[in-house]
């Protein structure tokens, strides 16, 4: 190369970095990247129709887990009745904590199994099993009992991450916009399988304060007004159906237990579609009256449900 053509060529490259210099100059915005804002949602309502001749509430005991879950559904009406073929079902049993069912601080994985069996025979075309744990995800799942019981059912854990919450509206006192499990706006049907339980702060944690396992975020903050946290969460996720977990009982030093001194065997299970019913019958486990509970009345006065169980069509049965 000569060297007046390398100095040609030097110029003609020097030129066209100024140009593109110029252009980025010409481009250059103080205002920050819009990210595309992201959409809030609100919950389905995935509640079925109402019968007038069913039972509302049914209780069964025994010493069989599968045999008694599968009772209380055909006691209702069966599963089909809940569930449609195709459909995608979520279970939101309570699997908030690292410890063995023995401890009873998470829903029996027998009462899970069941009720994915259930659902995978009255045609369900998925079946999801999750919830939003305080331990570690995978322990609290794997030590549960939970993962392996669902997955011999034919059901499908899903654990969210952190990019699996959806901006939520709702609609509550004190619950406003906040990042709910995509789970449970994805999904037909949910059935809510909360386990009895002592909770040092509230006194129980039963069927309405179990869905404080679909929230992401800081949710400790809403134990400054906790009974209206829980009545807001019941208010914005209307179940397709409840089974209560009465199998095995926290007493004492809940939630997360981790004594077997604060257990007591039940062998029970409560199904029906008021949760505030359901709740109200779980306190005598607990040895608790209803006017220790404030969210009972305050889930009444929402139109929720009814603290006076004895209102509803209740049937008892015992199997096994």
């Amino acid at each position: 190369m000569t060297r007046r053509r390398f100095i040609r060529d030097l110029g003609l490259t020097a030129g066209a970095a100024a140009g593109f210099t110029a252009l980025g100059l010409l481009s250059f915005s103080r205002e920050p990247v819009r990210r595309r804002e992201e959409p809030v949602r609100q919950l389905k309502d995935f509640r079925g129709e109402p019968s007038t001749v069913r039972p509302e509430l049914v209780v069964v005991r025994g010493t069989v887990v599968e045999a008694m879950v599968r009772q209380a559904v055909d006691r209702l009406g069966g599963m089909g009745r809940f569930v449609h073929k195709g459909e995608r079902v979520l279970l939101k049993p309570n699997v908030g904590w690292d410890r063995q069912p023995e401890q009873a601080a998470n829903t029996n994985p027998e009462v899970v199994a069941a009720v994915a069996r259930l659902c995978r025979e009255a045609g369900a075309g998925a079946v999801w099993v999750s919830d939003v744990s305080l331990n570690d995800p995978a322990r609290c799942f794997a030590r549960s009992g939970i993962q392996a019981a669902a997955q011999d059912a034919g059901a499908e854990v899903l654990l969210p991450g952190d990019d699996d919450f959806w901006k939520t509206d709702m609609q509550g006192e004190l619950l406003k916009v906040w990042p709910v499990s995509r789970f449970f706006h994805q999904a037909d049907r949910v059935v809510n399988l909360p386990v009895v339980k002592h909770h040092s702060l509230c006194g129980c944690t039963l069927a309405m304060k179990n869905w404080y396992g679909v929230l992401g975020g800081r949710r400790n903050q809403l134990h400054q007004r906790i009974h209206t946290s829980i009545v807001d969460l019941a208010a914005a996720l209307r179940p397709t159906l409840t089974i209560m977990d009465a199998t095995r009982v926290l007493k004492h030093n809940g939630p997360t237990g981790g004594s077997l001194d604060d257990v007591s065997v039940e062998n029970t299970v409560i199904a029906g579609l008021d949760e505030v019913a359901i709740d109200a019958y779980s306190l005598q486990f607990l040895d608790l009256a209803p006017d220790a509970v404030p969210f009972l009345a305050l889930g009444e006065q929402r139109g929720l449900g009814h603290a006076d169980w004895r209102r509803l069509r209740l049937v008892e049965a015992q199997v096994g």
